[in-house]
This record gives C-alpha cells, structure tokens and sequence, in this order.
C-alpha cells in the first residue's frame, strides 16, 4: 500500500478531529522547544484511544509509513521532532487525556499518555496523594512523554526517576499489537522485562498509550530554604550535612551560580532575589514532612541552617516563610532554562557524573572551556543531589547563532561529552538522546550497548517505522561521529 493511500484510510479513521494535514495545525509541532530542529510531516494524527493508536500503526506497518510519537513538545533533544522528509506523520498522544482511577488505598493512579503533569498534580492532591516528580515544564509535559525519556526533575533525590514511579503500562508495539500490563505487582518473573524496556526508549520500539503510576501521601508540611555558598565545593558539603541530618526528609537539592540567578530575574516576571547581597552561588533546599512522626521541617530547616552559618559553609540563607514564597523560590530554578533561551544561543548539556564530582566537574571544567573557546561563558546548574548537571555553553555576543552552532558549536559539545566520559558520567542524564544527541552517543558508546541497542530495535521494529533516527545510532551515524 502507497503512503498516499494509507493517509487516506487514516483520515477516515480518525475523523476530522483526529486527522490534519493543514500545513498551519502542523506548523507548531514541526520545531522542537528550543527551536534548534526543524522537519516536516505529512499529516497529524491524535488517536483518542489506545485502540485508534493500534488501528493507526497496523496500517503504517502495511506501507512502512514512519510515526514520530509526541506529547507536549517539551523535550529538550529533538526526540518528537520530525524530519526535513515531510514523509513521517506526527502521532500526538495529547487527546488521551483521561485520569481515568485513582486508588487511594494503594497510592496508584492509571492514566492517558496525553495527561499533562500539572493536571495529575492536582487531580491526586484532592485525595491528599501526589505524584512525586516534577519539573519546569509541568505544564506542558505530559505523562506519556515522561515515561517514554525517563525524565527527572528536582525530586529525583527522594522518589527516584520516572522509571522509579511506573507501576504499569500500556503501549502499542510496532505491528500494532497491545502491550498490556497496567496491573501493578510486586513479583512478576516472566522473563524480559518489557515494561522497563519500554520506559526511557523515547518511542523507537511502541507507543507508550497509559501507565500506572506510584502516589505518596500529600505533604503534612513543606520548609523550602535558600542558601549562599562560596562554591560548587561548599555546596556539596552542605548536601553532606542535609544527607546526615535529614535521612527521610530531604526532597530536593538545587545549585544554581549566581549569574543564572541574574538572569531569571532579568527575563522572568514577577522573580525577585531571595537574598538582599548577591553572592556567587546558591542552594535551593526542600525538607518535606508527609508522616506525623516527623519534626516540623521549617524549625529543622533553620536550626540546620543556623549552625552552617555558624560553621561557615553557609554566607546567608533564608527559610520560606510561606507557601507562596516557598513557590517563588522554585520558580527561580524552574524558570532557569527560560531565562537563559532569552538570553541568547547557547549549547545545552545535559550530563550526569557520579555525585562527589560533581562540585570539581563544575569548578575544573567551567575555566578550562572558557579559556579553550574565547568569548564563551558557562553556566552550570542543577541537581547536586543526583550528580546531574546542565551544563551551558554560551555563544560569545554578537556571533551569528547558527554558524556558531554548526562549527564552534559541534567542538564545544564534543569536548562536553569527551570531559563527561573521563568522569564515568553520562551524557544524558534526563532528557534522552533524541536528534540532538544521536551522532555523539554513537561515538562515546561502549561496542556492547551499541550492539544491543540495535540488535533490540532491529527485532522489534524490522520496517524502522518508530521514531526513526532518534536514541538508536546506526552504524553510519557513530562513524561519521
């Protein structure tokens, strides 16, 4: 069957609702968030149900007609973006919107792939559960999206990754057959673990439809605090310190340096510095309470910080003193990579290195690339807790942003990637591969995870019609890396 002719069975499946190829509906999904990739497609298909996903990738299996799965869009790596082919379809999960059984009881939920973070939020906070990940981007990004990049955010510390937090899943796999395990147990020996596999393989191997996932109880009370350190170094040895003194309260450690800090201020409405005097780097800390046997997290968190002041490691700090300032202190750090997209081009790094080195990778590194690549700046923030680090090069000013990505740009990332690997860290830590990251992961990669990588997408999806050219790198791809 032509692609021509399965378009045709496809907008007669879906309907006018579930079928366009109106170049005006497609325009804002064709260009990744930060509008570094662009492609085409030939139509946009928004199934309403796992069945209509089904129905929509048997036929493509018939004519080998590529399907680019996207959620909210939000991804940092190009991993929905289609490419410059026009011959792929976008296969938008976002009217598979249902939040359809919370269980109290057992602090699970099931949902659509197309939920959107912010709406689970709040649907779970009605039962006094929540849903522990969270991250900038809450308000776009959906669940589906979530699962399928394994994605972070500032409460990995505590609660884990995304993988951590599924239960169950649904997806439809490359002949248009169900994967059905939305039932959640605790033992289950049948071999592969599909699920698993499922989970962080950004839609090269099916299509993640619903998923079961972990709630933990509502917070009793929350203390977010906001401290100054001298140094990545210092900063560290506070988390040492928080580690030590808060064993099961500690949800969130952020670093940030204070020139992010400026720029949030700049670009974002409605910020403020938390701290009068500014100082060079800062720390955002969240002590949770969600069980009645723990102190009160607000006297913990400023009797804590009392004594690294009187120690030294801490230069100024103030403890929220509200549920609307404890707010506006998250919003600085979720509002960095905003802020810095409005400050000009920059090469985004998404990077993990084993926690201790984090602090050196930062205060060694950030120097040796400015001093490599004149004109430059980093910035460098993240989740200290978890070893990951956004690593930000900026363009010198006024260089023209494309050239500078194309040439200087290539060699800076490489560079990134070459230091990362001498860490024994990763190069993605949260935001996957996509597009972006393709070409280097096939460079960096150790012969086995290559071989097995492909050797998964090769059995699974023969016609390559998932995704295609995202995660998995082609043995032309890591050689001309």
């Amino acid at each position: 069957m032509s692609h021509n002719e399965t378009l045709k069975q496809l907008q007669q499946l879906l309907g006018p609702k579930g079928f366009s190829a109106d170049p005006a509906e497609l325009a804002p999904w064709t260009t990744d968030w930060r509008g570094r990739y662009s492609g085409k497609a030939a139509a946009l298909l928004s199934p309403a149900s796992t069945e209509e996903v089904a129905a929509i990738v048997k036929l493509a299996s018939t004519s080998g007609l590529a399907l680019v799965p996207q959620g909210g869009n939000s991804g940092m790596v190009a991993g929905a973006t289609p490419d410059a082919s026009g011959t792929s379809c976008l296969l938008s999960l976002r009217r598979m919107n249902q939040i359809e059984k919370i269980d109290p009881a057992a602090r699970l939920v099931q949902c659509g792939a197309g939920v959107i973070l912010q709406n689970l939020h709040e649907a779970v906070a009605a039962h006094d559960l929540r849903f522990p990940l969270t991250l900038g981007g809450k308000g776009s990004a959906t669940i589906g999206g979530l699962v399928s990049t394994n994605a972070g955010g500032t409460q990995v510390l505590r609660h884990g990754t995304m993988r951590a937090l599924v239960a169950g899943l649904q997806a439809v796999l490359p002949d248009g057959s169900v994967f059905n395990e939305l039932t959640p147990l605790k033992k289950d020996n049948r071999g592969y673990d599909l699920k698993h596999l499922l989970i962080g393989a950004e839609g090269t191997i099916g299509i993640v439809t619903k998923a079961t996932l972990h709630l933990v109880p509502a917070l009793i009370e929350r203390s977010v605090a906001w401290a100054a350190v001298d140094s990545p170094t210092a900063a560290y040895q506070l988390l040492l310190a928080a580690n030590a003194a808060f064993p099961s309260m500690l949800e969130g450690f952020e670093i940030l340096p204070d020139t992010a800090l400026r720029h949030v201020l700049k670009h974002i409405p409605g910020t403020r510095d938390p701290l009068e005097t500014g100082y060079a780097w800062h720390v955002v800390m969240e002590l949770a309470k969600d069980s009645a046997d723990q102190e009160p997290p607000s006297n913990a968190a400023e009797q804590f910080l009392g004594k690294m002041l009187e120690k030294g490691l801490v230069r100024d700090a103030v403890v929220a003193a509200s549920e609307a300032q404890a707010e506006a202190f998250w919003k600085i750090r979720d509002s960095i990579a905003e802020a810095e997209r409005a400050e000009g081009p920059a090469l985004q790094h998404d990077i993990s290195v084993p926690v201790d080195a984090m602090a050196r990778f930062i205060e060694r590194e950030s120097p040796k690339f400015e001093a490599r690549y004149p004109g430059t700046s980093i910035i460098a923030f993240g989740h200290l807790g978890d070893g990951n680090i956004h690593f930000h090069v900026k363009a010198p000013k006024g260089i023209a942003a494309d050239a500078w990505y194309a040439d200087d740009g290539l060699r800076i990332s490489a560079d990134v990637y070459d230091r990362v690997t001498e860490y024994s860290g990763s190069i993605s830590a949260e935001h996957g591969i996509g597009k972006a990251k393709l070409a280097e992961f096939g460079r960096l990669s150790d012969p086995a995870r290559l071989w097995a990588l492909r050797a998964i997408k090769s059995a699974l999806d023969p016609q390559g019609i998932m995704n295609p050219g995202k995660l998995v790198p082609l043995a032309s791809d890591s050689a001309a890396a």
